[in-house]
């Protein structure tokens, strides 16, 4: 059996499924250009008879992108597999993903049909769907609750009816990894002329076992992953792409290799996000913000002694520049001397000591202590390092106007106005900041997260800015969620102002 593990991205297709995640066909084609940087080897970019935009992005994406296979999902309807071929014309290489559900669940109250019927009409589909395309993947349905007997059945027997991938899904998230893998290993064992298709794993997280089911699933046998970027897609979501690909990167010893360029994990996850307007959550395997963010005192202690002390996977592998040493009252004297002299300072053991003590007592007080802090309980002057204040911000929006920002700096106790406008109040107040500032920048994230609840709240704002090829964070915490993201965006500047 080869080693080689396919990836198949759903995220265009199963992703898009998620209410509020709805993508045009410029930013499909935008993420399916990534997804070939990525190394992805199959794109599931829709459902073509589902609607007129579906057909659009399967016909343009085919076109978009070279080397990765371009699959269209169907049902075992002959329309459904028309509609796919047509929609595939201009792919240059083409699979069509057709299937039916296999369960008792699903053939008893869904198809109120038969094991037989839904036999029968699973190798119907696949032979129609050859006179179309060579590559012919066979979707079973809820298999993870399908008795592996028949399950088997079905298998082999569309297998003979030409499917080239047969793919195995947990559709409610329900199996057990031990259980997955078992019943991938009985079709491995029970199927004859199972070695002439490719097993696939699709997964759902319901319970949380989506990752930990496609591994186990990989183990025994199956050679493509159905994942989606960040893990997104119906209910609690799919199998995360970037957790399969540095799993296997991580334990060699397994001897499974895929096509991936993790380096471009990070990148790919931000701009979904982005798109789609799913915020990562903070302490997300692989790519959430707090992945390789330390701030337990033992813990720091031992990364800054040896990375590998509590890091399985450098940043660098994924695309992050680099671990966060984050300060809080967890933290040890280590952590603050190495935020010290990233700042610049060096102190000796005595000052250190009284520098120690001093962020002891303020850390009580404060969940979380910024570069400011930090310079003060060393003996700088705030000001010294807060070169730009933000002095006023008046802005103007709403529905049929134009939002217009108007922005005062007191830059090192120099006044410097601008006017902008954007898309937007917020794109507005950045894009007169930028006027003053004469210096290339680009907002590569922006996060609002609300405190508490309720429309008078504190939002907090989180913002990630590049600037001659290094992250800079910047954040603040406002009433005003537009005066918020300025703060944060001038907060970022500082950092790298000189």
């Amino acid at each position: 059996m080869s080693n080689r593990l396919f990836i198949f991205d759903t995220t265009l297709r199963d992703g898009e499924q998620v209410p509020g995640c709805q993508l045009n066909t410029v930013e499909k084609i935008e993420v399916a250009k990534h997804l070939e940087e990525l190394g992805v080897d199959v794109i599931e970019a829709g459902f073509p008879v589902s609607s007129p935009g579906d057909y659009n992005s399967v016909m343009e994406i085919s076109k978009a992108v070279t080397w990765p296979t371009i699959c269209a999902l169907t049902r075992a309807v002959e329309n459904d597999i028309r509609v796919a071929a047509d929609s595939l014309q201009y792919a240059k290489h083409k699979r069509i993903h057709t299937g039916i559900g296999t369960s008792d669940y699903h053939i008893r109250y869904k198809f109120n049909s038969t094991r037989e019927e839904i036999l029968e009409r699973a190798v119907a589909c696949v032979k129609y769907a050859k006179r179309f395309v060579e590559d012919v993947q066979f979707y079973a349905e809820d298999a993870g609750r399908t008795d592996n007997e028949y399950l088997a059945r079905v298998v082999e027997a569309v297998i003979k009816a030409g499917a080239t991938v047969v793919n195995i899904p947990d559709t409610t998230g329900y199996c057990l990894p031990r259980q997955f893998g078992d019943k991938i290993r009985y079709l491995m064992e029970h199927v004859d002329g199972i070695h002439r298709a490719t097993i696939a794993t699709h997964c759902h997280n319901d319970l949380g076992m989506a990752t930990a089911n496609t591994v186990a699933g990989i183990i025994d046998g199956a050679r493509q992953a159905e994942v989606t970027i960040n893990g997104i897609g119906e209910r609690a979501g799919n199998t995360s792409l970037e957790e399969v690909a540095m799993i296997f990167k991580s334990h060699p010893e397994l001897g499974i290799e895929t096509n991936i360029n993790t380096t471009k994990i990070c990148g790919i996850s931000r701009l979904v996000s982005s798109l789609m307007n799913m915020p990562v959550q903070p302490n997300k395997a692989i790519v959430g913000r707090n992945a390789f963010a330390h701030s337990s005192g033992i813990h720091q202690d031992g990364v800054l002694k040896n990375r590998e002390s509590y890091e399985i996977i450098n940043p660098k592998d994924v695309g992050v520049d680099e671990n966060s040493i984050v300060l809080t009252a967890r933290s040890g004297r280590a952590a603050l001397k190495h935020r010290l002299h990233v700042l610049g300072i060096e102190l000796d053991k005595e000052a250190l000591d009284k520098a120690y003590e001093a962020f002891l007592a303020l850390a009580d007080k404060k969940k979380e202590i910024n570069d400011d802090d930090v310079l003060m309980l060393a003996g700088e002057h705030r000001k010294s390092t807060r070169r730009l204040k933000l002095d006023y911000l008046q802005v103007t929006s709403g529905v049929g106007v134009k939002s217009v920002a108007s922005v005062g700096l007191d830059i090192a106790g120099e006044k410097f106005e601008a006017c902008a406008s954007g898309n937007g109040p917020v794109d507005a107040a950045i894009s007169a900041i930028k006027i003053i500032i004469r210096r290339k920048m680009l907002v590569k994230e922006f996060l609002i997260q609300a405190i508490n609840k309720g429309s008078n709240d504190v939002g907090k704002v989180h913002m990630t800015v590049e600037h001659d090829g290094t992250n800079y964070y910047g954040f603040s915490a406002n009433t005003d969620i537009i005066a918020a993201s300025a703060e944060a965006f001038i907060d970022a500047i500082n950092k790298f102002v000189h």
